[in-house]
């Protein structure tokens, strides 16, 4: 397994819907045979830029191992999530 880092800005919602989501992407990870070491949420942060039309986005970080097809699954998921402004994840130690 390799060593992962995922962004992700999440719209301004309410905090059940939130915590929701973090839970749903970090069992996302399990589920697919990858282990979370840190989920750090940074809370509501004003946007360097509008993307569709909101100016926060509430910043987490996750912190985890896993294969690459645990990576891509991830990836296509958040990809479809309506909640998701944008995501980044990266590969640990390159």
């Amino acid at each position: 397994m390799k060593a992962y880092e995922v962004m992700y800005i999440v719209k301004p919602v309410e905090e059940e819907t939130f915590e929701a989501l973090v839970t749903k992407f970090d069992t996302l990870i399990a589920a697919n045979g990858g282990t979370v070491e840190k989920t750090d949420r940074w809370g509501k942060k004003r946007l360097a830029y509008e993307i569709k039309d909101f100016v926060e986005g509430i910043y987490v970080l996750v912190t985890f191992n896993a294969e690459p097809k645990a990576v891509k699954e991830l990836d296509r998921v958040m990809k479809i999530t309506d909640d998701i402004l944008r995501h980044m994840i990266i590969r640990k130690g390159e």
